[in-house]
């Protein structure tokens, strides 16, 4: 598909999320109306952006440095360097990588997300986490679903409300995987921010974005009938391993990195 195609399809009349995060990071690829409603959240929305991008940076690499040589990774994004991929084949180069995103503008900047290593490998496929078996059935042309696979659901699931049954869509995705593969999930929360609960949800309202913040105990139903890994579900600057302590701070996310038995 040509950049004049996936132009075509890229709706510029309402925010998508993927363009708000992209702006949110500091990014260039997203369009006013992605900056106006960037530009309503509240300041700490950024720095929250931010510091969930850092816990995927920390929760690949470890994956990496334990073994995993395989990942999927739906609700992708607009690639922001380092990706996924930069991350794990930096520590293993035969790492093999599956994106997958809904937003035309992430298909028309696919290219970066397809430089490989030479021991590697990266594929992206345009589909909605709404629809699983779509991409479970494009990442079997590139996956070993034999061997342990690290499914990456980041910044994703709290675009997806409850009629829509998150949970039924995170077990089909995790029901695919064989015993050793792990869910990294983060999702958003006003737990540490309840002041901003309203204003928060509000504005992503108004931009016709569906938003549905969840406490701490719904968050943990994505995780039932696996085995968290240590520190367990905690907020995005307290999840890490072998790495430096991040600085403690309030956060909008929960994270978690989580083994299939």
């Amino acid at each position: 598909m040509t950049a004049e195609d996936t132009n075509a399809l890229i709706d510029t009349s309402k925010p998508h999320p993927a363009r708000v995060y992209d702006w949110l990071l500091g990014g260039k690829d997203n369009y006013l109306v992605d900056q106006e409603l960037g530009e309503k959240l509240p300041p700490e929305a950024r720095a929250n952006a931010g510091r969930n991008r850092a816990f995927m940076h920390r929760a690949a690499a470890w994956l990496a440095d334990n073994g995993v040589r395989q990942f999927l990774d739906i609700g992708t994004g607009i690639p922001t360097a380092p990706n996924l991929h930069q991350v794990v084949q930096g520590i293993a180069p035969s790492c093999r990588v599956v994106y997958a995103d809904n937003d035309p503008i992430v298909l028309r900047h696919a290219e970066a997300l397809l430089v490989s290593s030479p021991e590697g490998a990266t594929d992206y496929v345009q589909a909605d986490v709404r629809e699983p078996e779509t991409i479970l059935d494009h990442a079997r042309g590139l996956l070993d679903f034999n061997q342990p696979i690290a499914l990456s659901l980041i910044a994703l699931m709290h675009f997806i409300t409850d009629e829509e049954d998150p949970y039924g869509l995170t077990r089909t995705l995790v029901n695919a995987l064989p015993s050793g593969s792990y869910l990294v999930l983060s999702h958003g929360t006003t737990d540490e921010h309840p002041d901003l609960a309203d204003s928060v949800t509000d504005t992503y309202k108004k931009g016709q974005v569906p938003l549905r913040m969840r406490r701490r105990a719904e968050v943990e139903r994505f995780f039932e009938g696996l085995e968290l890994v240590e520190p367990g579900l905690v907020t995005a600057t307290h999840w890490y391993k072998d790495s430096p302590a991040p600085k403690p701070e309030l956060s909008g996310f929960y994270v978690a990195v989580a083994r299939v038995p």
